[in-house]
């Protein structure tokens, strides 16, 4: 899989642009706050329908336009696919093939990609909130059943938190439906902590031999789910949903006293375990740029294996937070592997003796232009 062309309309600082990349490398020169970052994001946009760097979709549209429209084609073996989403103060609309889709969950998966930006680095050393919303973008892409489990369990979730409150007020007010939204959270709850914990063995697998590959074999990377639930409760979604039902009958006083939900898989995380210690805690700066490279590099694996097509694989001036040792083995992992996008404000050192023959444009102030001398 790979994106072949993109098209942009009032899209943060591209008026306009149409431009046709190369299956392998492409490199985006330019000096900071020319667009660089931008146009990285309006394709993280077009995979997700949602950005990496804001929740306000009105910040993706010029401020001198109403609305912006992102377009793309997507190469796979055998077809071609258009897609497009538009932004406008109504919402969005996506479209695959020319026909709107009813639900931007439904288009979510046309495109998968992996971002890896120096802020990437809080995936092991940031808040568990982090990791969790790194676990759902991944996995959403490569489940469509994750993507509607979690979209369902966010919506009953904010019902019951609305509920706990309105009971706070009122508080001979109907239990019976708090057990009925009780019932519903767990259901989608089982069913997110079940995948979480399938997929996460599966990148653990690929993580290890990436990691042990970067530290010469002197460490072994690990991932540990935590969870107010015991190892035995999580070996099916009847058991989880069964555990997880009592540990919100379990809270409900405090639940009710606090006005919100206490227990469930918005509240999980993940440790990231190297020789035995918690690299986020006891790990060296280095141990942790190992780990949050490992695992950006299992990635890549994990959604070939689960979709059997490779992602597109977006580095936000990565290169520059990684010593040479490390770019080696990024570039070296990515070649003839995978579309790659990679912004810098310079092509040097290791980059430029690894990367071969990859397609260089220069961007200044939103305006793309393929370097002719590549």
């Amino acid at each position: 899989m790979y994106l072949k062309t993109l098209e942009l309309h009032n899209f943060r600082n591209y008026a306009d642009l149409s431009v046709e990349f190369g299956s392998g490398i492409n490199v985006l020169l330019g000096e900071n706050a020319q667009g660089k970052t931008n146009l990285l994001e309006s394709i993280y946009f077009l995979a997700l329908t949602r950005s990496h760097r804001t929740s306000n979709d009105r910040d993706l549209i010029d401020w001198k336009a109403k609305e912006a429209r992102v377009l793309g084609t997507i190469q796979k073996e055998h077809t071609q696919t258009p897609v497009e989403i538009d932004i406008s103060s109504k919402g969005k609309n996506a479209k695959v093939n020319h026909i709107e889709q009813g639900r931007l969950s439904q288009y979510v998966g046309q495109l998968n990609v992996i971002l890896f930006a120096p802020e990437d680095l809080s995936i092991v050393k940031g808040s568990p909130a982090v990791r969790r919303r790194f676990i759902d973008m991944e996995f959403g892409q490569m489940s469509s059943k994750y993507l509607y489990n979690s979209a369902q369990y966010r919506s009953v979730l904010k019902q019951r938190n609305q509920y706990l409150k309105q009971l706070q007020i009122d508080p001979k007010g109907d239990q019976v439906y708090l057990d009925v939204l009780s019932d519903q959270l767990a259901a989608y709850g089982a069913e997110i902590i079940f995948q979480r914990i399938q997929f996460l063995k599966k990148l653990e697998e690929w993580s290890q031999a990436v990691h042990e590959e970067i530290s010469q074999g002197l460490e072994k990377l690990t991932f540990q789910y935590v969870s107010p639930l015991k190892k035995d409760e999580t070996t099916s979604t009847e058991t989880i949903y069964a555990a997880l039902q009592e540990l919100l009958k379990k809270h409900r006083q405090r639940e009710l006293q606090q006005g919100k939900t206490l227990v469930g898989p918005h509240l999980d995380d993940v440790k990231f375990i190297v020789n035995g210690k918690n690299v986020s805690t006891f790990g060296s700066q280095g141990q942790q740029r190992t780990t949050a490279l490992s695992v950006k590099l299992a990635e890549i694996d994990l959604m070939k294996e689960e979709t059997g097509e490779y992602p597109v694989l977006l580095l936000d001036d990565v290169l520059s937070e990684l010593d040479d040792s490390r770019q080696t083995h990024l570039l070296t992992a990515i070649q003839n592997k995978v579309q790659t996008f990679i912004t810098t404000t310079s092509l040097s050192g290791v980059a430029q003796q690894l990367i071969n023959e990859p397609h260089v444009f220069n961007i200044d102030h939103g305006v793309l232009t393929q370097n002719e001398e590549e």
